[in-house]
């Protein structure tokens, strides 16, 4: 197999138009509106599939998600009258239903991970239907996830009942939504909508509702409805809006380009549906402009089963789901099956290659249905042992470093860079290898942002970010045996959160950097861990460390420390080099990166194996974790 991540492939493109766009791609620059209109209109496809696959590669390794998800659309009955839509309809009509909770309820089961509604308008139904609709459903399914209503709902639900953005948007995450879809936004142009659908919301309010619900701590996804009148102009121009909020917010979890369905709304676009080479086109160019949006749906209800498989190597990394009970595509004509099983799922994956990754609302994964998969650490520190990586049997998954525990816990991974807790606590069957990641003082990674000093957190409330394993431990350790105080800590969702609903926020990994360099609005404070650690025990910090699974075949064990081996030196060589393309994403330049890395060991010595006792012994008095 070939190398990947910051590796550069060489493509010989037949659109020469391309080759400017690729230089940016590999450099890392950003993609303006004209790159954009010249992706859209390349028929150098194979071309255009390679960049986007190569920046797929990059973010997602191997690994393409789905979840087991039920939809839900409680009502067709709409005060709208939208062209393009096939779904609503009026009051009275004979094709027109209504559901009870109860109903809804009905159509769910405990093997549910995310439960998917949206739906009509209805004139008649109250406020407190919709948020009983949500707090039943979390009693009885506490373990699925809600992503309910999109921004022209929630603006809906705002003036039929006189009740503010913000304030339906906190209600409704109060009874229990996590979540919203990304529908509605359908094309940003004044044009379309004044044409297609004038009584709905236009891109001002539907991004101003979606900046709100980030600011509120609830991520949401983003669409776009391609393939009847807009221009080739007016998708650039969205995927561009969409990019600049996420700039701002951050909120956003995946793009989803949706396909349009004419079905009987009278719309003719020049063909009866889109082809699957513009399909394709439009998921490798949103992948290609949307560098800061971390997933890209090949959304299989609107795309065919077939389409969705090419798609998962030309830039798209997520397949949905099982997608229970989907009527809105349907009823405009879509031609994929209405449910599709989740043993075709994982062999739609299997077949193109990548690793089949069962997930959560917000992308953690839950199971893995692969062979030889090593775990990747998705932050800087970690690049030098994966920049230059030969992969050859193995598959890659980017995954944080909580999660990776719970992976190999439940033997889903051959090896990893572990964080250090999970490594201490599973050393029955992980066996070290002789590769970490190491500070020798301060991490610049690892922060607790604040208002107040040490002993003023005594009592206070401490976010903690959901990615950290080793990092939550070390403050805890600090905490109580370096300055004597307790606090309680509180999890947060891997989405966007409400940093200054905290009196404390410990942040790690890229966004740490970030937050290090730019400060967190909110707090004047920031300590780094490793730099408190050093100054009380004179010992560097451990925060990972390769492990391999001991009952991995002793061929594949060699060949993994071979390959770490050859990608940790080269990397060694020029960090500048090795890090540019991660570095440049998350706002650092090529200096800050050197430094960055320069401040790590990524070999265990003498010292870093007697601050893993030190701090082994510190969790065992904590009774953090027994002896082993």
């Amino acid at each position: 197999m070939g190398r990947i991540l910051e590796v550069v492939m060489e493509i010989h493109f037949r659109d020469i138009n391309l080759e400017p766009v690729w230089q940016k791609v590999r450099k890392g620059n950003r993609l303006s509106a004209e790159d954009g209109l010249r992706l859209l209109a390349t028929n150098d496809i194979i071309s255009l599939g390679k960049m986007a696959h190569f920046v797929q590669k990059q973010r997602s390794g191997d690994a393409v998600y789905f979840v087991l998800n039920q939809k839900i659309e409680p009502t067709n009955v709409c005060v709208l009258s939208c062209k393009f839509c096939d779904f609503a309809v009026k009051q009275g009509d004979a094709k027109s239903y209504e559901m009870t909770i109860e109903a809804i309820l009905g159509k769910l089961t405990s093997d549910i991970q995310e439960v998917h509604i949206t739906g009509g308008l209805h004139p008649d139904w109250e406020w407190e239907y919709y948020l009983d609709m949500l707090r039943r459903i979390r009693e009885k399914y506490p373990h699925a996830d809600i992503k309910a209503f999109t921004a022209v709902e929630i603006d809906f639900f705002h003036r039929k009942f006189k009740i503010s953005i913000e304030d339906v948007l906190r209600q409704l995450k109060e009874a229990g939504l996590r979540t919203m879809p990304g529908g509605g936004a359908e094309v940003f142009s004044e044009r379309v909508r004044k044409e297609l659908f004038p009584q709905k919301i236009g891109a001002e309010q539907w991004l101003a509702i979606h900046r709100t619900s980030h600011r509120l701590g609830i991520p949401t996804n983003a669409t776009m409805l391609y393939g009847h009148i807009e221009t080739m102009e007016e998708r650039v121009h969205h995927l561009l809006k969409l990019r600049e909020l996420q700039d701002e917010t951050h909120g956003f979890l995946s793009f989803i380009p949706l396909a349009f369905q004419p079905g009987e709304t009278g719309i003719k676009p020049s063909d009866q549906y889109t082809s699957a080479i513009d399909d394709l086109r439009v998921i490798a160019a949103s992948r290609l402009i949307l560098d800061n949006i971390p997933h890209i749906k090949a959304y299989w209800v609107m795309l065919t089963e077939d389409v969705a498989s090419i798609a998962l190597n030309f830039g798209a990394d997520d397949m949905d789901g099982t997608v229970g009970g989907e009527r809105i595509a349907h009823d405009a004509g879509a031609i994929s099956p209405s449910v599709l099983a989740k043993e075709q799922i994982v062999k739609i994956i299997r077949d193109a290659g990548k690793i089949p990754v069962e997930r959560d609302i917000y992308y953690n994964p839950l199971r893995l249905y692969g062979e030889h998969v090593v775990g990747k650490i998705p932050y800087l520190n970690s690049v030098p042992f994966y920049a230059n990586i030969e992969q050859r049997k193995f598959k890659i998954l980017p995954v944080s470093p909580r999660r990776m525990g719970d992976l190999s816990s439940r033997g889903y991974l051959d090896a990893g860079l572990f964080s250090l807790v999970d490594y201490l606590q599973q050393q029955t069957k992980l066996e070290a290898l002789d590769y970490c990641i190491a500070t020798r003082d301060q991490v610049k990674s690892v922060m607790l942002f604040t208002n107040h000093d040490w002993q003023s957190l005594q009592g206070r409330t401490i976010g903690i970010v959901d990615d950290t394993a080793t990092s939550v431990q070390l403050l805890r350790v600090l905490l109580k045996n370096k300055y004597g105080v307790h606090a309680h800590f509180q999890r947060m969702n891997s989405g966007v959160n409400e940093y200054r609903s905290f009196d404390a926020v410990l942040l790690i990994g890229d966004e740490a950097l970030r937050c290090q360099k730019h400060g967190l609005a909110g707090f004047e404070l920031i300590y780094d861990l490793a730099s408190e650690w050093y100054e009380w025990k004179k010992l560097p910090f451990v925060f990972a460390i390769w492990a391999v699974q001991k009952a991995v075949q002793p061929d594949m064990k060699a060949e993994l420390i071979e390959i770490l081996q050859a990608s940790l030196k080269k990397a060694e060589q020029n960090y500048t080099e090795a890090g540019a393309l991660h570095a440049k994403s998350i706002g650092l330049t090529g200096q800050e990166c050197d430094e960055y890395l320069e401040g790590f060991n990524f070999r265990i010595g003498a010292r870093e194996r007697a601050a893993i006792a030190e701090f082994e012994k510190l969790l065992i008095d904590l009774e953090v974790m027994e002896r082993v």
